[in-house]
């Protein structure tokens, strides 16, 4: 049983190491889920979650104004990936920006380019440069295939449960109960958790680059994250180590140190760093 605890735990280092690359950060992902597949549920998800009876659509001008940064975004990132040999990596992309009616302080973007913006966040974004911000970070999640590495670290974590639940058959009740516990909480805090928190600065270097090519400054994004920042409440936010987020603080020095790498690629005509 210990040499089939181990053969689990070597499969799943392996997954780890020798799946693809995610463009701009080099970083080694474990994605063996199907992109097609999720980039269908995706589109049905986000076809239901428009037509719902409780969503409301808006089609004003900040609507307008949301379709037209994310089509220049989009076209910053295919004009990237295409440059640069990723051009596989957004096959099946079909981009929508919408514009929801809600109090929550929110974006995001479901695999194939369906990105959501809610009204709640525009005081916070303030400009089209703020939008940018939260806008480029969003798209680089659904670019990093984000999702699909998400859903991969999941089951290689439940899978490795399995095999320590069966490895600890023998021991008492009260042991396996223990292991067990130890086991979620290394699980989460260690693999699951910092992954989380790796893909947000991740999508932070990304969106960065992707707003300075669709002709955003990239500077404005420390302002940004500096006024999200101040919607969170002191004391209710939960530690960094337990948390899917990187601390603000953690965040915004990043990004500051990311900046002068995006600043060469504002309003880049080739997908590639101007000098």
């Amino acid at each position: 049983m210990k040499k089939l605890l181990l053969t689990g735990i070597v499969s799943a280092i392996l997954l780890n190491y020798g799946c693809s690359t995610v463009p701009l950060s080099g970083r080694n992902r474990i994605s063996f889920v199907n992109e097609s597949e999720m980039q269908t549920a995706a589109a049905q998800s986000y076809s239901t979650l428009l037509k719902a009876p409780e969503t409301k659509v808006l089609n004003n001008a900040d609507a307008v104004r949301i379709r037209n940064i994310g089509q220049k975004i989009a076209a910053a990132v295919t004009k990237y990936m295409n440059a640069n040999g990723y051009a596989s990596q957004i096959e099946g992309f079909k981009w929508e920006f919408n514009l929801i009616d809600s109090k929550e302080v929110n974006a995001w973007c479901m695999p194939g380019g369906k990105v959501a913006v809610y009204s709640g966040i525009l005081p916070v974004t303030k400009d089209d440069a703020g939008l940018a911000t939260v806008m480029g970070h969003e798209i680089a999640h659904a670019v990093a295939h984000h999702s699909s590495e998400r859903a991969s670290k999941a089951a290689v974590a439940q899978g490795l449960g399995g095999l320590l639940g069966a490895a600890t058959g023998g021991q008492s009740a009260a042991t396996q109960g223990v292991i067990n516990q130890v086991y979620g909480i290394g699980a989460q805090g260690f693999y699951l958790l910092p992954n989380s928190r790796t893909q947000e600065l991740e999508a932070d270097h990304l969106g960065l680059i992707f707003m300075s090519m669709a002709g955003y400054n990239p500077n404005n994004a420390v302002g940004f994250w500096q006024r999200m920042a101040a919607q969170g409440q002191a004391g209710q936010k939960p530690s960094e180590f337990l948390s899917t987020h990187p601390s603000d603080a953690t965040r915004i020095a990043q990004i500051q140190k990311d900046l002068p790498e995006a600043q060469r690629y504002f309003n880049s005509p080739t997908g590639k760093p101007v000098n």
